[in-house]
């Protein structure tokens, strides 16, 4: 096991804001995005502060910390929502600093979804699979500082028991009401909530979230029957949803227009494999960078072949697959072990030789080092690819 130093560089104390549990170091920078989600409830229901080690291989750790701290004067739990249009004017383009470095986003994007978030706006956030949606929703809710709320829709089953809350007996009180924590979540000033696959949700979700999206209404019913209680939407309070668009995406609804139309659209775009290749070097800094190189090279080739008149696959490598493979590439797996087990199971078999595994196989070992393999792209075939990843 690494030996840790006994001091830690940071400490951080984390605490509940709605359904999250946040970090935030001595100096009131929120750190939640550098903590995993389990280590930071524990230490937020322990009451515990956790430490940040460095290890002998240069990486950090968070864990458990019970020394003696400088005390933080500034409270962190507040949310300073800019008002004044100046100010507003000055955050949302002095914004960019606030995107985290393995998000790769674009400045004039990120100012837009910061604007549209500081301006209350419901914000949808599209792009194939695995290009940072999430990631990209969940780093505007850290730069604004306010209370936020994560519901996952497309793993809801019952869509009115999320979105509203359910109606229970008991043989003591009778029959009563127990309100969702959505419910709570929209009655939070200034609070962000994030609808996660929007897309794969139930129509009766899209139907619930009518009028709570509608920026002439916003309220929300609890029952159908006519003179039944509704619930309005706090001031400040922005819905951030993310959803797969497009015909591949088979799990998927077609969304209805009307609900579209309540949101403000930031589409995320598939990074080039120059931003793919400073990703990787970022995110791990202790692999090869040349095996990172062909990592992020493997991924340019198969999206550009999937977008071709005569493509042999379907899709294109995501960058959350090529994230996962340089994690194994980091725990000691091999290009080709690393393949096998986290690309290879994306392609479909069938056909044989002919299969999109197959072809896929084939760019890989490319790229690996026991030259076993044909070259299966030429000079002129490799320069194309690099011209259509700008």
């Amino acid at each position: 096991m690494t030996k840790q130093n006994q001091t830690p560089t940071d400490v951080v104390r984390c605490e509940w804001s709605g359904n999250r549990a946040n970090a935030w170091d001595t100096d009131g920078v929120k750190r939640t995005s550098e903590i995993t989600v389990g280590a930071r409830q524990k230490a937020a229901d322990g009451g515990y502060m956790l430490g940040r080690f460095q290890m002998k291989n240069g990486k950090f750790h968070w864990k458990r910390w019970d020394g003696e701290i400088t005390p933080n004067t500034q409270d962190s739990s507040t949310v300073d929502v800019p008002t004044d249009h100046a100010e507003v004017l000055n955050f949302i383009h002095s914004s960019y600093g606030l995107k985290p470095k393995a998000l790769m986003m674009s400045e004039l994007k990120w100012k837009y979804l910061v604007r549209s978030a500081v301006r209350g706006k419901n914000i949808m956030m599209t792009g194939p699979a695995g290009c940072g949606k999430t990631m990209a929703a969940k780093s505007v809710v850290n730069s604004l500082d306010r209370p936020d709320y994560y519901f996952n829709l497309g793993a809801t089953q019952d869509p009115r028991s999320t979105l509203i809350g359910n109606t229970h007996f008991d043989t003591k009180k009778g029959t009563y009401f127990s309100q969702s924590l959505f419910v709570e979540a929209i009655q939070t000033p200034n609070a962000v909530i994030l609808l996660d696959e929007l897309s794969r949700a139930h129509p009766d979700a899209w139907n619930i979230l009518m009028t709570v999206l509608d920026y002439g209404q916003r309220y929300l019913r609890l029952d159908e029957q006519s003179g039944s209680d509704t619930i309005k939407v706090a001031d400040g309070v922005t819905f951030v949803a993310t959803a797969n668009i497009g015909n591949e995406y088979t799990s998927t609804r077609v969304m209805d227009k009307a609900l579209m139309d309540r949101f403000t659209i930031v589409e995320m775009d598939v990074l080039s494999e120059s931003d793919e290749i400073e990703l990787l070097n970022y995110m791990f800094p202790n692999v090869d960078s040349s095996v990172l190189t062909s990592v992020a090279k493997i991924a340019n080739l198969t999206r550009v072949e999937s977008k071709s008149e005569t493509a042999r696959i379907t899709s294109g490598i995501s960058t959350r697959t090529t994230v996962e493979l340089c994690g194994l590439l980091y725990d000691g797996f091999s290009l080709e072990e690393a393949s096998e087990v986290s690309i290879y199971p994306q392609y479909d078999s069938t056909g044989g030789v002919d299969s999109e595994r197959t072809f896929v196989k084939q760019i890989v070992q490319k790229f690996c080092d026991d030259g076993t393999s044909d070259n299966l792209f030429n000079e002129e075939e490799m320069a194309e690819a690099d011209e259509d990843s700008y």
